[in-house]
């Protein structure tokens, strides 16, 4: 697993290396593009919204947003990655930190219309995903929305096979969503939607629990 030290290593060639797996529709990264640009879409339907982006690394994602309009908050654990963000997002608050703790009380105090993550929740074991989701989704506002982008499956089966076909590649460090498991594990405090966008990737739609 790479530390915040090897993602400001990482930083500066961190888009080109997505978009090489991205383009090449291989592991980790099949299906990258794809998972953007529905997360866009979708966040952009609500005009001057209040986002959340959880491992907003360079920003690919929330500077689009943030251009058009949308009130930007992020956290992230690379000092690099933010130093890149800010230069695109001014007046975006960009907080360093490591999700592993939680979440920062400067963000736990504010209400979101949407939260977003994209390939950063992978970082957590799956016994602290719920946790972290469950505390994620308390900042949504009434009719707000979670999206996590990221490397996924819909069964443990299919996260197996993808495993045995990329061995060489495949990270043991890292722990992987699968949307069966999540959905029942969370089933207490979240409606949860799962969205494949390709063999090794997709997107959750999380709601609060009426």
């Amino acid at each position: 697993m790479l530390t915040n030290k090897g993602f400001d290593m990482w930083a500066d060639s961190y888009d080109k290396t997505v978009q090489v797996s991205e383009e090449n529709n291989v592991y980790p990264f099949a299906g990258y593009k794809a998972i953007l640009n529905q997360l866009f879409k979708e966040m952009l339907e609500k005009e001057h919204s209040a986002i959340l982006d959880i491992g907003f690394g360079t920003g690919l994602l929330a500077n689009k947003l943030y251009e058009n309009g949308h009130q930007i908050d992020g956290i992230d654990f690379s000092a690099r990655m933010i130093e890149i963000a800010t230069r695109k997002m001014p007046k975006a608050m960009l907080l360093e930190w490591d999700i592993t703790r939680g979440l920062p009380r400067e963000v736990k105090k504010k209400r979101y219309d949407s939260i977003v993550s994209t390939y950063a929740l992978h970082h957590l074991t799956d016994a602290n995903k719920k946790t972290f989701l469950k505390e994620t989704v308390a900042l949504l506002k009434q009719e707000g929305t979670l999206y996590i982008g990221d490397v996924a499956f819909q069964t443990r089966t299919h996260l197996e096979q993808c495993r045995r076909d990329h061995l060489t590649d495949w990270d043991e460090e890292e722990y992987y969503f699968v949307a069966d498991e999540l959905i029942k594990e969370a089933r207490l405090f979240a409606e949860i939607t799962f969205h494949p966008m390709s063999h090794c990737g997709g997107i959750f739609v999380i709601k609060k629990k009426n």
